[in-house]
């Protein structure tokens, strides 16, 4: 699908860009080849697999939402290279 000058000076446009002319030649070629490959993209049969649509066990498989305490908060303020009170002392970033 060719694209023209006036759809890229369009598309330039509504984007608020400004390009030279060999820059708009060169997007007119890239749109296009760009807009091809869709085409062809679109001309592919898609295939899908029935087997796992089809296995009921398959759906909605999910674990329950468990909360899990794997270390105290204060196992895990131990390892902290800095703390102040409950919390981790950091280099400040902002100034």
């Amino acid at each position: 699908m060719a694209i023209s000058l006036d759809e890229v000076n369009r598309i330039a446009k509504l984007a608020r860009l400004a390009f030279t002319d060999d820059e708009k030649q060169k997007l007119q070629h890239e749109l296009s080849a760009i807009l091809d490959y869709v085409d062809q993209l679109k001309q592919v049969e898609g295939k899908t697999d029935t087997a796992i649509a089809e296995d009921p066990d398959s759906i909605n498989l999910m674990r329950d939402d468990v909360v899990e305490m794997r270390e105290s908060p204060e196992e895990f303020l131990k390892q902290a290279p800095s703390r102040e009170g409950n919390f981790i002392k950091v280099k400040s970033v902002l100034e």
